[in-house]
């Protein structure tokens, strides 16, 4: 890793796959940008495997080229960030569509102590053609939407590409996708740090080049919504998966004593088998959530709290099993106890109504205390201590 250089203050980053159609006139607008603000910089372009001599290029121009055979956007600004000299990092695409003539607003926000400054396209505006109606009216407003309540950055462009940011600050945040998500774990994890998050207005015009985008509308904004859910399980898991449980469960119980009224509308067995159903699918989002947590945490995407860890140290495997254990054999003994009761009758003909109300809370324990005793065995394989193994390149 390149160490800081005091006489560095700012580094533009720009990664670069095959942008030779733009990448001079990007570095000589951020070059034209520095020393306009007086400010000592470098421009280091990030190269992930450039076939079009995107290379050559920069360094006729004065900029540093460092290279990575990791292919992905998030592996060139890892590899970038991990290379720039500068206390200072602004980043953008080498496409020639963010404004590298006005890097002032950034430049005054880190040095005013914010951790991250994003651009806000929507505050700045966007040229015609700049973004694709897809993109402006439904994916950015509904990714930046569901990042907002999600995490509380206090941002409205969640996926602005140009945005500034302190290195050493961000390289406690150990970020590690290599792909998109990178976008998308930079801002998550700097939110969950409680960093400081300042926003400017930035401008986004019609990238230069004649070749289409690398990026692909529905794949990637499924992964950086998947990215998302990822990292907040309370949204995703736990509070629908809370609310079906005891929703579910609670019709079980109550119709379990027999059939009731509420307005009018009777329900009774029908309800019960639905309302086990709920029961059974809230439950399991409550496991997912679990196990979710803990590979996000085993894996560094997410911190690990104290309440996290006050909760993994009552919620072991062990204990796990004996409440899975107990609730299968709950369900086991009453669903024996049934059949004995059958067979005091000498096998006959049922009462289909009866037999299901009890039947029904019967195979409920079952099917939880299954799911009890496999999602513990699962999450011990995912403590087992283990000795980190480092990434493969991939060949470029």
């Amino acid at each position: 890793m390149t160490q800081p250089t005091d006489a560095v203050e700012f580094t533009v980053l720009m990664p670069c796959l095959n942008e030779a159609e733009t990448l001079e006139v990007c570095i000589r607008k951020a070059q034209a940008s520095l020393q306009r603000a007086g400010v000592a910089g470098e421009v280091l372009i990030s190269d992930n495997g450039s076939t079009d001599g995107s290379q050559e290029i920069a360094r006729r121009l004065g900029a540093r080229v460092v290279g990575t055979t990791v292919r992905g956007y998030g592996a060139a600004l890892i590899n970038g960030i991990a290379n720039a000299r500068g206390t200072y990092v602004i980043m953008a695409d080498a496409d020639d569509s963010y404004d590298f003539e006005n890097l002032e607003p950034f430049f005054e926000r880190l040095r005013d102590g914010a951790d991250l400054v994003m651009g806000n396209r929507f505050q700045g505006g966007i040229a015609p053609g700049a973004m694709p109606p897809l993109h402006r009216y439904l994916g950015n407003p509904v990714l930046s939407g569901i990042g907002q309540l999600f995490f509380r950055p206090n941002i409205g462009d969640f996926h602005c590409g140009l945005r500034g940011f302190n290195r050493a600050r961000m390289a406690e945040l150990h970020l590690q996708t290599t792909g998109m998500e990178f976008a998308s774990e930079m801002v998550v994890k700097s939110s969950l740090a409680r960093y400081r998050i300042d926003e400017v207005p930035t401008t986004l015009k019609k990238d230069g080049r004649s070749r289409p985008p690398h990026l692909r509308s529905w794949h990637d904004g499924w992964r950086h919504l998947r990215f998302l859910m990822m990292f907040a399980p309370r949204w995703l898991f736990i509070y629908p998966g809370l609310a079906a449980f005891f929703i579910g469960a609670l019709l079980v119980a109550a119709l379990a004593v027999g059939p009731f009224q509420i307005a009018g509308v009777g329900f009774g067995v029908t309800t019960m088998v639905y309302a086990a159903a709920l029961t059974v699918i809230g439950f399991q989002s409550l496991l997912f959530a679990w196990l979710t947590k803990l590979y996000a945490t085993q894996e560094g995407f997410l911190p690990t709290g104290p309440r996290f860890k006050r909760l993994a140290s009552i919620w072991t495997q062990e204990r796990g099993l004996l409440v899975g254990l107990f609730l299968f054999l709950v369900g086991t003994i009453a669903g024996i106890a049934q059949v004995a009761s059958w067979g005091s009758t000498d096998f006959g003909e049922l009462q289909a109504t009866e037999v299901l109300r009890a039947a029904i809370p019967s195979s409920l324990g079952i099917m939880l205390g299954f799911q009890t005793i496999l999602m513990s065995l699962f999450s011990g394989v995912m403590l087992v201590p283990h000795r980190p193994v480092p990434p493969t390149p991939l060949e470029p």
